[in-house]
């Protein structure tokens, strides 16, 4: 052995007895804290270590600005020896900070009224990125063919023109029920927080200012897809693709997936009955979920482009009320369809979209009626059952969160009450769950666990502003914060963000493999609990697992393209996060107005 080897052989020993050694980690929000924001970062130790307090330093000088006592908590959720919070709430001074336990330091931070500028608009991009028909990020257009008719009683076979949408995920597939739920969340972004969003990309994508704020340009492209999927009374389609897409990794505009018809698609007719053209069947029982998604849409998309296009309000109007009577002539749930395995989208209510449906076109008719339907049906469901039964199958209680309930909660209707009630409940039985947990996220870790955390977070966020109650505010902020890292791996789940932070870079994505890109913006599914993740068919990493010593408890997470159960951004809880971080903008915006006119 020369000497050369020797001294690698030294390093290497080193190295495996540094990782080896416990450690531990203080867990912060990357992006950082608005100054009036709840503000904890929760340590956890490989160790068992004794920690009585914490110091607030200032990033510059070095300088301690505040102390504060260690809360303790359980640690082996997380497979650690020991966790506590650190909560810093009481400082507000804007400026650049890291925490410190003993010799124990975070990542530095920032405290200031701007942290969250901009980034509603970012992810944004990974929208655009999933764009079906012209991809503006490719520059080039895909399955342009879509697509061909099945399941339809007299023009099965026949083609029909659906191109354009999203893609739901990393796949090609197309579904009705996701896209429909993330117009409806984009604009709900929009009439929340409008002075947040910019406009520097046209209609199609393409860099360039329109005079339009991007978010409604990214509303309206889904939006004309959902026209086309519903181009008559009582003909809706619900999917574009199944199953046979799955063929491994390729960029949309180099799809090889076939299906029998050429290059063509296939599009399945909305029938209320079980549905599966091969040998597999979904348990579809009716139509109203998928129909209550398109009158939702429609009616929120009438009255917002009212005043941008009456033309298309009129007929949007029209839509949403055709959709809304459609969704009562065959009660139940419509299910994705499946062909080669038996994995779909299992969605098991509807009242929620029929309560979100009607409430929306009270607001764009004016008719009574619809406002005694819309608690009709929200009555039925008080609380969405994801969270009662703190589990549920895949896509089960879709949407995660339910908007008539907030609406509802949020109006000066008689009604009211009884929303603030239904949603106080939720978060009651939600937030008794882990008590002792230091991460404070009570959400399943099934899959789409972050579309889980999106919804919890913006269910605490509506019922603050609905009622005042500020009973859940630490709740909401470890929601918030678990997004941008406070978490066991301590990494954004969302890519490329914050800019120099730790986020996802090898999600499981054909643009990553192929291109090797981050599908920025993109929220990725997010952790899953450990046994998940071992019975899953399919998964092989694709390198070390960087976080292997955050993996030691109920819940795992990899970044790795070879990871479809963790690292998979999907289009639909990225949309929803459009919503969530729009209104934190907002805040800040509020606080720095504040802040001014203080001083």
């Amino acid at each position: 052995m020369n000497s050369w080897s020797k001294i690698l052989l030294v390093i290497f020993f080193v190295f495996n007895s540094f990782l080896s050694f416990p450690q531990s980690w203080i867990r912060i929000n990357q992006l950082g804290y608005l100054p009036e924001s709840v503000k904890v970062a929760v340590l956890i130790s490989e160790d068992d270590i004794k920690i009585k307090g914490f110091s607030l330093c200032d990033a510059e000088t070095g300088k301690v600005v505040f102390r504060g006592k260690a809360e303790l908590y359980n640690g082996e959720y997380w497979g650690m020896e020991t966790a506590a919070r650190l909560d810093f709430s009481l400082f507000e001074k804007p400026g650049k900070y890291f925490l410190k336990v003993d010799d124990i330091k975070s990542p530095v931070f920032r405290i200031a009224y701007d942290v969250y500028k901009g980034t509603s608009d970012y992810v944004l991009r990974y929208m655009r990125q999933q764009r079906c028909g012209y991809n503006p990020w490719l520059k080039d257009s895909c399955h342009t063919f879509d697509g061909f008719i099945v399941d339809h009683p007299a023009k099965t076979g026949e083609v029909i023109d659906v191109k354009g949408g999203w893609h739901d995920a990393s796949d090609y597939l197309q579904y009705l029920p996701t896209s429909a739920n993330a117009v409806y969340q984009m604009l709900c972004a929009w009439r929340k927080a409008p002075e947040v969003f910019g406009d520097e990309y046209d209609a199609n994508g393409n860099p360039g200012r329109n005079g339009i704020p991007d978010v409604l340009d990214e509303a309206r492209w889904g939006l004309d897809w959902l026209l086309k999927m519903n181009p008559a009374k009582g003909e809706m389609y619900n999917q574009i693709a199944d199953d046979r897409d799955h063929r491994g990794f390729r960029l949309p505009n180099e799809d090889t997936a076939t299906y029998g018809f050429g290059r063509y698609r296939p599009v399945y007719f909305v029938t209320g009955k079980p549905q599966g053209i091969g040998r597999y069947k979904n348990r579809t029982e009716g139509v109203s979920s998928t129909a209550g998604k398109f009158a939702s849409a429609f009616a929120l998309a009438s009255q917002i482009f009212k005043d941008k296009d009456d033309s298309l309000s009129r007929v949007l109007k029209l839509k949403a009320t055709e959709a809304y009577e459609f969704g009562l002539t065959d009660l139940g749930t419509t299910q994705t369809a499946c062909y080669l395995s038996p994995y779909f989208y299992e969605e098991d209510n509807y009242t929620d979209d029929l309560e979100l449906a009607a409430w929306e076109l009270f607001r764009l008719a004016g008719d009574s009626a619809y406002l005694g339907n819309a608690d009709y049906w929200g009555s039925l469901e008080p609380v969405t059952p994801w969270i009662e039964k703190d589990t549920a199958r895949h896509y089960q209680f879709y949407p995660f969160l339910n908007m008539g309930h907030v609406n509802l909660a949020l109006s000066d209707t008689r009604y009211a009450s009884r929303y603030r009630y239904f949603m106080r409940k939720a978060l009651t039985i939600l937030n008794s769950r882990r008590t002792d947990d230091p991460f404070q996220v009570k959400v399943p870790f099934i899959w789409c666990s972050s579309n889980y955390v999106v919804a919890a977070l913006a269910m605490h966020m509506f019922y603050a502003e609905a009622t005042g109650d500020k009973s859940f505010r630490y709740q909401e902020a470890a929601l918030r914060d678990w997004l941008f890292g406070s978490n066991p791996w301590g990494t954004s789940m969302i890519c490329g963000l914050p800019e120099g932070g730790d986020f996802p870079e090898s999600p499981h994505s054909a643009f990553t493999l192929h291109l090797g890109v981050t599908t920025e913006g993109g929220l990725i599914d997010g952790p899953v609990y450990s046994r998940i993740y071992k019975s899953l068919i399919g998964i092989r990493l694709l390198k070390p697992d960087t976080y292997e010593r955050f993996n030691k408890g109920m819940v795992v997470y990899h970044d790795d393209i070879g990871d479809y159960s963790t690292n998979e951004p999907t289009m639909d809880g990225t949309a929803c996060l459009t919503l969530v971080l729009s209104m934190i903008e907002k805040e800040g915006v509020r606080q720095m107005k504040r802040g001014a006119e203080e001083k």
